[in-house]
């Protein structure tokens, strides 16, 4: 089973669909399997307070300002959906409320995606586990206990799941990755379990294919300095191109365990093992 790489676009298209289309050829071309977005009712998942709070942003003064420039409706997902078929990719995103849940339903899309804030929230986990669909869950900030009461669920919908090993800090410390997770997870839930990194290098997302993981999802840019929270822990194009071409290495190398000759070592063999030594 090959590696499943992401690119996460989130909100670092900064409400520009030309940005949202350059970050989607960038995917593409660095060989991504699908680029993810995320998507928000502003007025349920933040208060009044919160939105009304005074905040300097490309789009105005006010929290609710920023946010409503980042928020992409119908119109823009219709022509990511094209967009992406055109160049076939996948595309899907998480919904941080049940009424985004419902607004994802208009799409065939192939994933689903409960992200670390939204674990807990379980309205919203119950209704991703009924549609079925293959879904990553991330587990950031999220205690053994959180995690077990989400596996219940989708066990009890039957439904095909994925975990993700994350530190939801943005940039992530390197001592904070703690991979050896990937294996607990896997040994604890007997399932394929990703990471989804938010460090500023490569090495953590290398090292976890190496350790397991089934599946790799990083936050993309054209340009970390670019506006936006999730810059600074993003891949820029060349980055991310290295990055998957590491994995499918990675994915070669890594075999099966077996120990045995082969067909090129056979010659190297013959030339350097003594046949009579004494």
């Amino acid at each position: 089973m090959s590696v499943i790489v992401i690119g996460e676009v989130g909100i670092n298209h900064n409400g520009d669909m030309e940005i949202t289309k350059k970050l989607i050829d960038v995917a593409s071309f660095a060989g991504c399997d699908a680029v993810k977005f995320q998507k928000r009712t502003l007025d349920l998942v933040y208060t009044k307070e919160q939105l009304d709070t005074p905040r300097e942003s490309p789009w105005g003064t006010t929290n609710r300002d920023q946010k409503q420039g980042l928020e992409f409706g119908t119109e823009e997902y219709s022509e990511i959906d094209s967009y992406c078929k055109g160049k076939g990719i996948e595309w899907f995103a998480s919904a941080w409320d049940v009424e985004s849940q419902k607004f994802l339903r208009r799409f065939d899309c192939k994933y689903n995606k409960v992200a670390s804030a939204m674990l807990t929230v379980r309205p919203l986990v119950e209704m991703i586990a009924e549609e079925k669909k293959y879904t990553f869950i991330s587990t950031g900030m999220s205690t053994m206990q959180e995690i077990d009461d989400t596996i219940e669920l989708f066990k009890k919908y039957n439904c095909p799941f994925e975990l993700m090993h994350c530190n939801s800090t943005y940039p992530m410390p390197d001592e904070d990755a703690n991979l050896q997770m990937i294996q607990t997870l896997k040994e604890r839930y007997k399932c394929n379990v990703g990471w989804s990194g938010h460090e500023v290098g490569l090495q953590i997302s290398v090292a976890a294919v190496a350790l397991g993981a089934t599946s790799i999802e990083r936050h993309i840019t054209l340009d970390r300095t670019m506006y936006g929270s999730d810059q600074a822990a993003s891949l820029e194009p060349s980055g991310l191109m290295r990055l998957v071409r590491d994995i499918r290495i990675i994915e070669k190398a890594m075999g099966d365990g077996i120990k045995v000759v082969t067909k090129a070592e056979e010659n190297i063999k013959q030339k350097l093992r003594p046949v009579n030594w004494r």
